[in-house]
Formats: structure tokens, sequence, C-alpha cells
């Protein structure tokens, strides 16, 4: 479904949705946004946003696009680079934008940037490989 709302993708109990779950739409083939709210939980000691919280943002917002190519087939993280560029906090609405670069049989190759009030707070590339079986329902 390309161009809709954004839909609450953690439905399933696991990390993402014990942490306030993800909200991901289809924006073309090739390109999908996934956001997400800072509560005060996902702080560190500093009160700014753990890195480790967005890295599992940006995870599992990009393994969902990575699914979505290839045709709910289930994906696996292989690789992940991710920059930390600036910061945000609680309150704070984040989005990310995955973009398809390729995909082959096997595997799918990414980018991402996670954004914060329209400043890039982190980049990633990944790495995913697509597995020979279906999700659940």
């Amino acid at each position: 479904m390309i161009g809709h709302k954004f839909k609450q993708i953690s439905t399933k109990p696991g990390f993402v949705k014990h942490n306030g779950g993800l909200l991901f739409r289809t924006i073309s083939k090739k390109k999908y946004e996934f956001k997400s709210f800072i509560n005060k939980n996902h702080l560190n000691a500093v009160k700014i946003t753990h890195g480790g919280y967005l890295a599992a943002l940006i995870d599992s917002g990009c393994g969902t696009a990575a699914h979505r190519v290839a045709k709910d087939f289930v994906c696996v993280t292989v690789s992940l680079d991710i920059k930390f560029i600036d910061t945000s906090k609680a309150g704070d609405e984040i989005i990310g934008l995955t973009k398809i670069l390729k995909k082959t049989k096997t595997l799918i190759f990414l980018n991402c940037e996670l954004k914060c009030k329209k400043r890039i707070i982190a980049s990633a590339a990944g790495i995913w490989k697509i597995l020979k079986m279906k999700t659940s329902p």
C-alpha cells in the first residue's frame, strides 16, 4: 500500500513493542518511512536518546522495509553500519527514511536517514539476508 498513513507494526510481544512500538508506511516500491516517539525511558544518563535505542529503531524500520521488498519472506540483518550525528530528547518524534538500493535473490542493500525536527540525527547502511521461509500470520 503506497502513500497511506503510518500503521503500528509492533503487534507481537518483543523488544520494540515493549519500548513503544514502531509506526511504518510505504512511500514507493523503494522508499519506506517509519517513526517513533522518544519517551523518558529511551534516554541515557545525560538525558538524550540512547544510541542503542536509535540503533534498534533503525534495525526494526529497515528490517521491515527489507521484509516488504522480499515479499514477506523473513529477512535478517547481516550488517548495519550506523553513524550517530546529532541528538534527540524526550518528547521528540523520530522519523526514518529507508531507501532500497538493490535486491538480489538472497540479499537486500539499503540505506537510512533518521531525522528529528528536520535534522539528521543518524545515518545507516545495511545488508539484509532473505531466508527461504515466510512469516507466520
